[in-house]
C-alpha cells in the first residue's frame, strides 16, 4: 500500500499480511494485529526482521535502524524525530519519538486538481425540506435558543414539554423541539468573543434543519435577546423573543414559551420532504477518539465520500485547526487561490501564537486515548485527519461558525474539541455530519444528524449499537477504501432523506451544543 499522503490512500487495495507499509519512504510500518516480542516478520521488501518489543495493534514498528535525531516518516511525511537510536523491529512511540519544529513546503496551489462534476441529470437525489432561502434541510426541528446560560434551564423546560409520545403522534413531521443552551453570554467580551457567540446563535436560528425558533434571555446579560432578534430580522428572520425579567419570572416565561411554540407546531408539521439534488447537501467532517487506524481506513474512506459530494456540486467541510498542524501543507498545495491559502496559513500562525501565549504547545494533542491507539505526535494525527479531505481542491476557508456558502471542499477554523468543533460546523449550516472514531466516540448532534464510522472491526463488534458503519473491513481485507467510501456516500443520502443515525435512534444529541468560549471570563 503506497501513497503520497493519507488523502491519496483512496486508490489503494485492501492490505494483506501483518504489517502495513503505507509509503516507500516510510521507516515504520503499522501492526494490523498485536505482535508479541520475538515474532519473526517479513518486511515490505521481503527482508526479515524480528519484533524487539511487543507491538500493540495499530502501533508502529521500525523497519530499519533510525539514528538518534533522525526524521521518522509515515505516509511519506515526517511525523517526528527519534529521541534515541531505534533498531529495526523496535516499537516506535512516545518513548523514542517526539515532535520538533521543521520546515514544510507551504507553496500555495501546486496540486490543484480539476473537479470532474457530474452532469446535472446524473447527480443523485435525496428527500429534504426546502427552506425559503433556497437551502434544503435534512431534518425539521423547532429550536429554543438561550441568549445566556442564565436562561438555559427555562429553555430546556420549554423544549421538554413537547418531547413526549403525544406530541410526536400529533405532529409526526416535526423531528422534535431542541434547546440550544450554552455556558456563556453574560459578561460577554466585545470584539471576537461576542461576535463569535452571536455568529453561532444566529447560525443555529437560520439553520436549514430548523423550521422555526424561540429566543429566551434573562434580561441583564451582555448577549441581549432583543439584539439577537433585531439582527436576525435584518437577515429576513422573524421569531418570538422572551426575556425572563420582563415576562415575570420562570413559570410565566415557560408558559409563554410553550404557547409560542404551540403556534409554530402546526406550521412546521405541514412541511413535507421533496426530491432535491445532492448538490444541496453540506457535510461536516470530524474525527474524534482517533487511533492510528483512522488515517488508514475511515478517514480516507470519508475522503472518497467527500470527493463524490464535491463532484455533485455539494460542500464538504473539514475543521479542527490544531489537528491539521503538521499536515497543513497538503491542503495549501490544493488551495484554489492565494487568498484561500493565506487565510489557512494565518489560522495556523494564530494557533501557534495562541499556544505560546498560554504557555502551551500544540503537541498537548494527541490525547492519552489517541496515544493508546498508536498515535504519537500531532503531526501523525494531523496527517491521518487530513485524509478526510479527499483529493478535491480547497475552495474556501471559513472563520468559526461562518456561513458555508461555497461548493466544494472547505475548511473551518475550530479547536480540536469535538463538541465545540461540530457546533461551529453546524452553525455554519452543515446539514449532516460524519464522525470517524477508533476509540469509540458516542457523539450525536441535534439538529445535524451525524454518522459515526469505526476505524476497525473489533470496535464495531463491541460498540455496534453506536457505530453506523464499519471501515475496519479495509484492514480485514474484505473491502477497498473506494468501496467503503461509496458505502458512506450512499448512507449519507439515506440519512439526509430521514433514515435515523444510531445516535438519533438512542436520543443522543441534546447536550452537545457547545459554542467556542473564546476569550477571558470576568
Amino acid at each position: 500500500m503506497t501513497s503520497q499522503s493519507p488523502s491519496s490512500l483512496s486508490s489503494s487495495s485492501p492490505p494483506d499480511g501483518i504489517l502495513l507499509h503505507l509509503h516507500p519512504d516510510d521507516q515504520v510500518a503499522v501492526a494490523r494485529v498485536r505482535i508479541p516480542a520475538g515474532t519473526p516478520l517479513t518486511g515490505p521488501t521481503g527482508n526479515s526482521l524480528m519484533a524487539g518489543d511487543e507491538i500493540p495493534m495499530s502501533h508502529k514498528i521500525a523497519l530499519t535502524a533510525i539514528p538518534k535525531e533522525g526524521e521518522v516518516r509515515k505516509y511519506g511525511q515526517v511525523i517526528g524525530f527519534a529521541t534515541r537510536d531505534i533498531a529495526a523491529g523496535d516499537h516506535v512511540h512516545s518513548h523514542n519519538l517526539e515532535m520538533r519544529a521543521f520546515s514544510r513546503d507551504s507553496r500555495i496551489g501546486g496540486d490543484v486538481r480539476k473537479v470532474e462534476y457530474l452532469p446535472a441529470d446524473s447527480v443523485p437525489r435525496f428527500m429534504g425540506y426546502e427552506r425559503p432561502d433556497g437551502r434544503v434541510g435534512t431534518r425539521n426541528y423547532l429550536a429554543v435558543i438561550s441568549s445566556v446560560n442564565c436562561s438555559a434551564s427555562v429553555s430546556k423546560q420549554v423544549a421538554a414539554h413537547f418531547n413526549t409520545p403525544a406530541y410526536r403522534e400529533k405532529y409526526p413531521h416535526v423531528d422534535g423541539v431542541i434547546a440550544l443552551t450554552h455556558k456563556s453570554g453574560c459578561c460577554q467580551q466585545p470584539g471576537a468573543p461576542s461576535d463569535l457567540l452571536e455568529r453561532v446563535l444566529m447560525g443555529m436560528a437560520r439553520h436549514p434543519n430548523v423550521y422555526g425558533y424561540l429566543i429566551i434571555g434573562l434580561g441583564c446579560e451582555g448577549m441581549q435577546a432583543p439584539g439577537l432578534k433585531e439582527r436576525l430580522r435584518e437577515n429576513g428572520h422573524e421569531a418570538p423573543t422572551l426575556v425572563i425579567q420582563q415576562t415575570g419570572g420562570i413559570r410565566k416565561t415557560i408558559a409563554a414559551g410553550i404557547s409560542a411554540l404551540e403556534e409554530m407546531m402546526p406550521q412546521a408539521n405541514r412541511m413535507r420532504r421533496g426530491s432535491h439534488p445532492a448538490s444541496k447537501l453540506v457535510l461536516a467532517m470530524q474525527c474524534g477518539g482517533s487511533d492510528a487506524n483512522s488515517g488508514i481506513t475511515a478517514n480516507p474512506a470519508v475522503g472518497i465520500a467527500a470527493d463524490m459530494l464535491v463532484r455533485c456540486g455539494a460542500a464538504a467541510v473539514l475543521a479542527e485547526t490544531p489537528e491539521i498542524y503538521g499536515a497543513e501543507h497538503l491542503l495549501l498545495h490544493r488551495a484554489v487561490s492565494d487568498e484561500v491559502g493565506n487565510h489557512l496559513l494565518d489560522l495556523i500562525h494564530w494557533w501557534e501564537d495562541h499556544a505560546r501565549m498560554h504557555g502551551a504547545t500544540i503537541d498537548n494533542n494527541p490525547t492519552p486515548g489517541n496515544k493508546a491507539g498508536g498515535l504519537t505526535t500531532i503531526y501523525e494525527k494531523s496527517l491521518g485527519a487530513v485524509a478526510k479531505a479527499g483529493q478535491s481542491p480547497l475552495a474556501a476557508v471559513y472563520r468559526y461558525a461562518q456561513q458555508i456558502d461555497t461548493p466544494g471542499l472547505g475548511f473551518m477554523d475550530s479547536p480540536g474539541y469535538d463538541p465545540v468543533s461540530m457546533t461551529g460546523l453546524a452553525a455554519g449550516g452543515a446539514t449532516l455530519g460524519v464522525f470517524t472514531t477508533g476509540r469509540g466516540s458516542v457523539y450525536g448532534c441535534k439538529p445535524m444528524p451525524t454518522l459515526k464510522i469505526s476505524t476497525h472491526s473489533p470496535l464495531y463488534s463491541f460498540m455496534g449499537e453506536d457505530m453506523d458503519l464499519n471501515a475496519g473491513t479495509i484492514l480485514d481485507g474484505e473491502e477497498s477504501i473506494d468501496a467503503v467510501g461509496r458505502r458512506i456516500f450512499e448512507r449519507l443520502l439515506e440519512v439526509a432523506s430521514g433514515s435515523p443515525t444510531k445516535s438519533e435512534a438512542q436520543g443522543i444529541g441534546d447536550e452537545e451544543f457547545a459554542p467556542w468560549p473564546l476569550g477571558p471570563t470576568f
